[in-house]
């Protein structure tokens, strides 16, 4: 490596590491992981490619970064007072409003499922704690902190008319998914002809993802109560 190919002395100085990781941010939330090279990055920050491998080594370490940062937006400060339940609840939130506010977050968190960040590590102990309080065995506590990963992802991935941002797309889409279920025979499909509206609607994502959240929760309280039954 030539002296010339190094980052110079202002490139060093007011090129940070969160500088670079909010900007990248940026870049994928817009356009996507494919999107996101060092050169291009670069680009966008003004600075040469070297001064960007000052801080990350490469691509990978920069989407761990990226992945550290969204782990570290989410909401730990639950109320250990509250019930377990309403705990896990406030967590699951924070991670639904986390992964909502960055198009690139479920990819970033997905990439980096078993990273040590201490973000994440932060993230796993609460909720494990949380759960293992909760009577959990440790087990159970793992895949259900693993499921709530999961079901977050899960909900903001397949939130209705996430497949575009068009309002008048969208609601072309839904129109077409609802003439396709509400012409099916109704002597073989009376319930997808009757729910053709709320099967296909995209209007209050809202109701999906209180929905999805209630779901969850009620789930793993039916856990924890058959779990307590079958040891009285």
């Amino acid at each position: 490596m030539t002296s010339s190919a190094l980052p110079d002395d202002g490139e060093r100085t007011r090129l940070t590491r969160a500088a670079v990781v909010d900007r990248a941010l940026a870049l994928v939330d817009k356009s996507g992981l494919d999107a996101l090279t060092i050169r291009k990055l670069a680009t966008e920050l003004g600075v040469t490619p070297m001064a960007l491998y000052w801080h990350f080594r490469g691509k990978e370490e920069l989407l761990d970064g990226l992945a550290e940062r969204l782990w570290g937006e989410i909401d730990l400060t639950v109320d250990r007072d509250a019930p377990w339940t309403e705990q896990i609840r406030a967590l699951l939130e924070s991670l639904l409003r986390v992964l909502r506010a960055h198009p690139a977050a479920p990819g970033l968190l997905l990439h980096s499922e078993k990273l040590s960040a201490e973000a994440a590590l932060n993230a796993s102990e609460l909720t494990l704690d949380i759960l293992r309080t909760a009577g959990f065995s440790p087990e159970d506590a793992s895949m259900a902190a693993r499921s709530t990963l999961w079901t977050g992802i899960t909900l903001v991935m397949s939130e209705p008319g996430i497949e575009s941002l068009d309002d008048a797309e969208r609601a072309e889409a839904q129109r077409k998914k609802q003439v396709v279920l509400a012409t099916q025979s109704l002597a073989k499909f009376p319930r997808l002809v009757e729910c053709a509206v709320p099967m296909t609607s995209c209007d209050n994502p809202e109701d999906h993802y209180r929905f999805g959240v209630d779901l969850f929760i009620g789930g793993l309280a039916a856990v924890a109560a058959a779990r307590a039954a079958g040891m009285e």
